[in-house]
């Protein structure tokens, strides 16, 4: 089984659970996952990470080689599949719109023509002014899950990770 991460999977990840100096562990879990073929995100995500200009960014261009797969002509054919499905929906305009130009959208193709499983922290909503990865999985016949799932199914536990001691002298 191999993982497709949101970009909310990161951005939470460093402001609220995993801090990249807090938790140490979960960062190097996702790069050992990515080396192994297990864990990837795509380049609209690391688009979406790059505008943040923060230390997030700066451990993507430093760590994530390999991580964000390109979009390319295999992911086009399910941009189709994923659109048709978008717009054959009670969803308003706007957000049918909005969607087709997100990082969601490429996402979801991703996972489709990958046979990848998505990783997001959103929820299935029934509103018709967003459209949400869930909905799309749904509507798709796609897997998702949160990132708990996807740790859990693992058997990950996040400890200090590899450089917690070298880490803790140094700064005694």
């Amino acid at each position: 089984m191999t993982y497709l991460l949101d970009a909310n999977v990161f951005i939470q990840a460093k402001n609220l659970h995993y801090g990249l100096d807090f938790c140490p562990a979960f960062w190097e879990w996702l790069i050992d996952n990515n080396v192994s073929g297990r864990v990837f995100s795509i380049d609209k995500v690391a688009d979406e990470i790059a505008a943040g200009a923060d230390e997030l960014t700066d451990w993507m261009r430093n760590s994530g080689n390999g991580l964000f797969l390109k979009t390319d002509t295999a992911i086009a054919a399910q941009s189709g599949r994923v659109s048709a499905w978008a717009t054959g929906q009670q969803y308003e305009p706007a957000a049918i719109n909005t969607f087709l130009q997100v990082a969601d959208f490429y996402l979801v193709a991703h996972a489709l023509a990958g046979g990848h499983v998505v990783v997001t922290h959103e929820v299935p909503a029934n509103s018709t002014k967003r459209i949400k990865i869930p909905n799309a999985c749904i509507g798709l016949d796609l897997r998702f899950m949160t990132p708990y799932e996807m740790l859990r199914g693992r058997r990950r536990s996040l400890f200090w990770g590899r450089n917690h001691e070298a880490n803790l002298r140094s700064r005694l």
